[in-house]
């Protein structure tokens, strides 16, 4: 009875997820274009939107995760939709740049509490230690966002405009989202406010377990994180053009991109099923050298490899996003999990920022030889795992 009622809060919530993440972080893709002409400004300039949508996100991530360790994921998540449908309503209406702009800030406000942050918390709230393998059922569930998000929104702007597509979005965030993550459980009892020595004991760079090896495994943690992230964000936004200044053609570059999607998910039940046995610490070491492998091979080889990096690339990917979940509860507790996951990635908030812009810059001045760059990030990425401990009280500094 208990597992039934865990899976149906794990199915619950990774369509809930599935809806926050198509609604938001994939619309741009669908949707910055028509709405540049319409409003009478520039796509980067939706992009610049969208961007300062993440920082708003960042910002508020740590407050929501507090609120998360206090009360749980339900109330959190709940307004999250209301947030994300008001969000979405105001774009839909927008007439200006100025509009466009405030619209997308209200968006980044409802994804510092509804997306995989604030997700990983409501269930570190729930089952503690026990989260790991729920934590992977929902990504299981919400690796298929950008897979209906992407058609699902330009089908809508092809029979209703773009506006119509952001009204729809918003209506299924209140008739869909809204009741999923109502009938999410409460918690037993709100958790009791930390004290200061309870606050020194939560692992984050701002309040961590007492010594500088915590505070160091901290940061190292942090900066994993952003650099994942950044990585994962680039090649999101600019995979089939750098495929093909690799020297494929674009039906090749579409067609080999579109291989990522199920290598996360492969990449994903592998770590459900195999890598689970593995401290997380140990999977996240051989995914994250999966994409600087992809990387040297498509720099060095260009087009007729193409195809394996896709597959490396996305199967790493889909293993560290859980990573970002599983890695700081199995090194440092549940307690005050959710306060410490919005500090993780507040990094990592700016770098999705900060990642099409300047991947993109790279792209077109270096072509296909940016992926040294990219390899050289994630490269850096494993020493940082590599210079971890599963114990960060043993961490040397």
């Amino acid at each position: 009875m208990v597992a039934l009622q865990r899976s149906g809060t794990v199915a619950a919530l990774g369509t809930a997820q599935t809806l926050a993440w198509a609604s938001s972080y994939y619309l741009p893709a669908m949707l910055a274009g028509p709405m540049a002409g319409d409003l009478g400004v520039s796509t980067p300039t939706v992009f610049a939107a969208f961007s300062m949508s993440l920082i708003a996100s960042a910002l508020l991530g740590p407050y929501a995760g507090r609120a998360i360790d206090r009360w749980g994921g339900r109330p959190v998540l709940m307004c999250s939709s209301l947030l994300f449908a008001l969000g979405l309503a105001a774009l839909g209406l927008a007439r200006d740049g100025v509009e466009l702009f405030g619209a997308w800030l209200l968006l980044g406000l409802a994804m510092g509490g509804g997306l995989y942050e604030a997700a990983f918390s409501t269930l570190v709230r729930l089952y503690g230690h026990e989260a790991r393998n729920s934590i992977t059922g929902i990504t299981l569930i919400a690796g298929f966002a950008s897979t209906v998000g992407w058609p699902l929104s330009s089908l809508m702007e092809l029979q209703f405009g773009w506006r119509g597509a952001c009204f729809a979005w918003a209506g299924l965030h209140l008739l869909l989202g809204l009741p999923l993550n109502w009938r999410l459980p409460e918690v037993d009892k709100p958790a009791a406010e930390p004290t200061p020595a309870g606050m020194a004991a939560s692992p984050t760079p701002a309040a961590v377990p007492a010594g500088a090896g915590s505070r160091h495994a901290a940061a190292l943690l942090a900066m994993v994180f952003a650099i994942t992230m950044f990585i994962s964000t680039a090649m999101a936004a600019h995979l089939p053009g750098l495929l093909q200044a690799g020297g494929a053609s674009l039906a090749a570059a579409v067609a080999f991109g579109a291989l990522v999607g199920p290598a996360q998910v492969a990449g994903r039940l592998l770590e459900f099923g195999l890598l689970r046995r593995l401290h997380p610490l140990l999977s996240a070491r051989l995914a994250a050298l999966m994409h600087p492998i992809g990387a040297v091979l498509l720099a060095g080889f260009g087009a007729p490899l193409a195809a394996v990096f896709a597959l490396l690339h996305g199967g790493g990917n889909g293993v560290l996003t859980i990573a970002r979940g599983t890695l700081p509860l199995a090194m440092f507790g549940p307690q005050g999990y959710g306060h410490r996951q919005g500090l993780l990635a507040v990094p990592a908030r700016f770098a999705q920022a900060l990642a099409p812009w300047l991947f993109g810059l790279l792209l077109a001045r270096w072509g296909a030889q940016v992926m040294w760059f990219s390899a050289g990030l994630g490269l850096m990425a494993f020493a940082a795992l590599a210079a971890l401990s599963a114990n960060p009280r043993d961490q040397k500094p």
